[in-house]
Parts: structure tokens; C-alpha cells; sequence
């Protein structure tokens, strides 16, 4: 943009506006997609018969996720557990399989995208026998789909201008939260379990259970180093055919690239299992050591905190201003964080119990509300008690809780969160039944936008001065109740370090609302 034409008369000048342009990303809104699968599934040769199914546990791994044209596609598999009491033999007989599944979003939501980003949560899942051979197997799944597409943030700063234009500008400082880098990693986790001391060897792994968390993140030059725990909870059986279970805790930490990203950016970080492989350790012939290797994807996205300068208005005392503006969103609050409430029940099992197999809680979607002036969190809890009754046969007994969390967030805030339970469930028989114990982490971020006007384009018109013949030099009016002083200034062709030296002001805050001011009309 430049300045006027020479032989160009009565034509406006366009006035040159420094631009300032961000790179960033931007959020495509969340998809959620239910979906159900179906698996008829023949027992093995090298299985017994199934006499009873005592229970059913899925795991999901998520394979790949693409973006096409708008579209998301993601494929995986559900690892299914079946433990089940053999048709003439005593103990617990486990069966295993997998039933892939694909997702294809409706719609193009996430047009422009280039990253994408998917959760896949099981919410259901039941097995019953069809016969002594066969099994049906029925389960619910829940897609969230999310997708970031590469945008530039631009808007005017300033404006530049002589000081015979007799130009007023209103620059507004903006603080402003960016999303500047979305970083991806496959990773493999390998460690040694050691099963506790005082438990019997394993001889075979019935079931497994893991949770990741992440608990602490840092960049570090181009770096993000993050760090977390992975919960693995087994059922095994051992030697002399007794069921036994165990749960460890195993640290891990992980370094991704960031090329560009500040040591002040807030990370954020997702992991996704894409396979896990638990063995017992061949080297170990108490079977007290378990191999554990887990495949993960990790996403993180990193959020900056900027100071920002608007250009939001401006005129001129001495000649007519035709300006275009548009509105600028931007995001002013980010906060992400994790809060914990624990929970104590009882599952009353109407039997007596001789001892507990394992304990399981699951949590499902998370419901957000307003109750007064909080956001009020909300997630259903399923415990599962696997346990064995004073006849030594193993039964389950289920039962859902409602998890409440109460956080004082601002009240135009976006919240979204899920709930898990990262840590081994404890339980203990009492004289009502299953005396659990166990914390549910409300993993929460929230985020507030706010729309800016921002000028885009002014031309000044130096063939037309303002025509002030007739106005008075002085006037005298109060501010008004909904005006700014920028406001009464520009209404009055005026400036408004004119309205503070007439009034013997220091500063803007100074202004009365309630009190007669004298407003000298500037003339050119």
C-alpha cells in the first residue's frame, strides 16, 4: 500500500498500516462417532469346552489415522480377554482375540486440516456362549476426532502517518494464548515388572491392564522432554492353578522434536496405545518377572503466550477517514490441568467371599455443567470385582458410581475433559460386601476466544478538509455512562490529551462520568 498518485486529484490516499503476521495453527471442532462391533469367535482345539463365561475385557489399539479431503479414517483393533470356567476342570481358562474396526468421519469438518488427532474409547463390551465351542461378542466404541490446520495470524499494529494528517489511532493491547507447534512420535516402551514379594510365580497371564499419564513436560531448546507412569495390572495364573493378581507402577520418559517452539510454551500431550506385548520372563523360572513392551503414539501441542498490539480505530481531526475492519478471533485463556477426586464404595455381592481377583474401575464420557457460578464435572465409574466365593468359584459383581468434580473457571470458558483412573484400584472384604478405594483424574482443558475488530484497510480524504464553520471552539457535556473517553474525543473532532489539559488531568482514569468537561474542538 502506498501513498497518493500524483495526478490523481480528489482520489483518497490510502494510509499504510503495519501489518504483523503469527504463524499458528488452528482447531477444527470435535466429531464424536459411536459405532459397534460384532464377533463370532470358535474356541481353539488346544482350549477345553467353556462351562461358564466369568467375564469379558477389551483393549483398544488404534493403527493408523488419515485425513482425505476433508474426511478422517482411523483403523485398529480391539484385543478381547475372555476368562472362563472349563467345561470338567476347575480354574480359570482364558481366551484371547482381536476384532479389527474402521472409522470414516461424515462430512468434510476437516477441510484444510494436516493434522489429525483421534481418542478411541471402548464403552462397551459383552461376550455370551453360543455353545460349548463358540462365542458371540458384542462391543460399543467411541471415536473423538479433532483436526489442526496450518493458518497465519494477521492484523494491523500500527498505522504510519505525517503529523500534518492530523491522525488519532487506538491501539489496544491484546494478550492472546497460540497454538504453535503439533509434534507426533511413535514410541516403544520396554521394561521388567517384578512381582511383588510375598506373591506366588506366574505360570500364565490371564489378563492385563494398562494406564499411561503423563506428569511432567518441559521444551528444552528444540526438545520436549515428557515424562509419565504406566500402571500395568495383571491376573495370572500360577503353578498350582490358583488365580493371583498383581499391579506395578513403571516409569518412562520421552524426548520429541520441536524445532522453533520458546522454553515458555505450555505443553500438552496425549498418548494413545497401539499395542502392548506381556510375557513372562523365559529367563526367570519362578515366573516372577513379567516383559512388558507397549507401542505408543504421542501428540503434543504446544500453546505460546503473546502480548499483542491492535490497531482497533482511528480519525482525523483535519480531514475525513474511511476505514474497513474485520474481526480477529483469538484465544485470551488456556489452562490446562488435572484434578482428583477419590472414591470409596462398597459392592455388595450377597455372598460370602473367600478372596478378591482383581478390581477394575472404568470410566466413561465426561458431562460438564454449571451449577452457580462453577463448572461442575461429571463421569460415570464402572467398577468390575473379580473374586472368588467361600466355594472357591470365581464370580464377578458390577456396579457404576457417579463422580462429581466442582472448578471455578471462568464462565465463557469452552471445558473439555475425560476422566480416568491411572492408579491400581485397592479393595479389602468387609461385612457389606467389596470395600473399594480408588482415585478418578479429571484430565481438564479449558479455553476462553474473544473477538477483536481490527482495522484492515483506511483511506484519508485531502482534497475534503473537515468543514468545522460554525462549531464552537469550547463546549461543555459530561462523559457518558457507556462511553470511553476515545469515544467522546472522536465524537468531538477532538483529541483526548486535548480533554485532559483543558481539565487539568494527569491521565485517562482521571475522567469523571459525573462532572461537566471542557471539550476544546481542535481545528486544523
Amino acid at each position: 500500500m502506498g501513498h497518493e498518485l500524483p495526478g490523481k486529484e480528489g482520489k483518497p490516499m490510502e494510509l499504510e498500516l503495519k501489518q504483523a503476521c503469527l504463524d499458528a495453527y488452528d482447531t477444527g471442532g470435535e466429531l464424536v462417532q459411536t459405532q459397534e462391533e460384532t464377533a463370532e469367535t470358535i474356541v481353539p482345539d488346544y482350549c477345553p469346552d467353556i462351562a461358564r463365561i466369568i467375564e469379558t475385557e477389551g483393549t483398544v489399539y488404534l493403527h493408523s489415522r488419515e485425513l482425505r479431503d476433508g474426511r478422517a479414517e482411523t483403523a485398529g483393533t480391539v484385543r478381547v480377554t475372555v476368562l472362563y470356567t472349563p467345561d470338567g476342570e476347575g480354574g480359570v481358562r482364558t481366551l484371547e482375540f482381536a476384532i479389527p474396526f474402521t472409522t470414516e468421519s461424515e462430512g468434510r469438518g476437516l477441510q484444510g486440516c494436516t493434522c489429525l488427532m483421534a481418542d478411541v474409547e471402548l464403552e462397551l463390551i459383552e461376550s455370551r456362549m453360543l455353545n460349548p465351542r463358540k462365542i458371540f461378542t458384542h462391543c460399543k466404541l467411541v471415536t473423538r476426532l479433532s483436526g489442526c490446520q496450518k493458518t497465519q495470524l494477521t492484523f494491523s499494529a500500527d498505522v504510519e502517518a505525517g503529523e500534518e494528517l492530523c491522525l488519532e489511532k487506538r491501539r489496544e493491547a491484546q494478550h492472546a494464548i497460540l497454538l504453535t507447534h503439533v509434534a507426533e512420535k511413535d514410541f516403544t516402551f520396554t521394561e521388567e515388572l517384578n512381582l511383588s514379594p510375598g506373591r506366588e510365580g506366574a505360570a500364565e497371564l490371564l489378563t492385563s491392564q494398562v494406564c499411561g499419564a503423563v506428569t511432567e513436560t518441559k521444551v528444552v531448546g528444540s526438545k520436549l522432554i515428557f515424562k509419565g507412569m504406566f500402571t500395568v495390572s495383571l491376573l495370572y495364573r500360577t503353578a498350582e492353578g490358583a488365580c493371583c493378581s498383581t499391579a506395578g507402577e513403571l516409569p518412562f520418559s520421552q524426548i520429541m522434536e520441536v524445532e522453533g517452539a520458546s522454553e515458555g510454551a505450555a505443553p500438552s500431550v496425549h498418548l494413545q496405545l497401539t499395542g502392548t506385548d506381556l510375557q513372562i520372563d523365559g529367563d526367570d523360572p519362578e515366573g516372577r518377572q513379567i516383559a512388558v513392551t507397549l507401542y505408543l503414539h504421542a501428540t503434543a501441542l504446544l500453546r505460546e503466550e503473546r502480548e499483542l498490539t491492535l490497531l482497533s480505530d482511528l480519525y482525523s481531526t483535519a480531514y475525513e477517514v474511511a476505514y474497513e475492519a474485520e474481526p480477529l478471533n483469538l484465544t485470551s485463556y488456556w489452562e490446562s490441568f488435572t484434578r482428583r477426586q477419590t472414591v470409596r464404595e462398597v459392592l455388595e455381592i450377597g455372598v460370602v467371599a473367600e478372596s478378591i481377583l482383581s478390581l477394575h474401575v472404568t470410566c466413561g464420557a465426561v458431562s460438564v455443567s454449571r451449577e452457580g457460578g462453577a463448572a461442575v464435572l461429571r463421569t460415570g465409574a464402572v467398577i468390575r470385582a473379580l473374586y472368588l466365593d467361600e466355594g472357591g468359584v470365581p464370580l464377578v459383581a458390577e456396579r457404576s458410581v457417579d463422580v462429581k468434580c466442582q472448578l471455578e473457571l471462568p464462565e465463557e470458558c469452552q471445558i473439555t475433559a475425560r476422566a480416568v483412573c491411572t492408579e491400581e484400584v485397592s479393595g479389602s472384604l468387609g461385612t457389606r460386601g467389596i470395600e473399594v478405594r480408588f482415585p478418578v483424574d479429571f484430565q481438564v482443558e479449558a479455553a476462553s476466544r474473544v473477538k477483536r475488530v481490527c482495522i484492515s484497510g483506511a483511506k484519508l480524504d485531502r482534497e475534503s478538509p473537515k468543514d468545522l464553520t460554525g462549531t464552537p471552539s469550547l463546549v461543555l457535556r459530561c462523559l457518558g455512562k457507556q462511553e470511553s473517553p476515545w469515544d467522546l474525543a472522536k465524537s468531538c473532532n477532538t483529541t483526548i490529551d486535548a480533554i485532559l489539559a483543558a481539565n487539568q488531568l494527569e491521565g485517562e482514569g482521571e475522567l469523571p462520568r459525573d462532572t461537566l468537561l471542557l471539550i476544546p474542538r481542535k481545528r486544523a
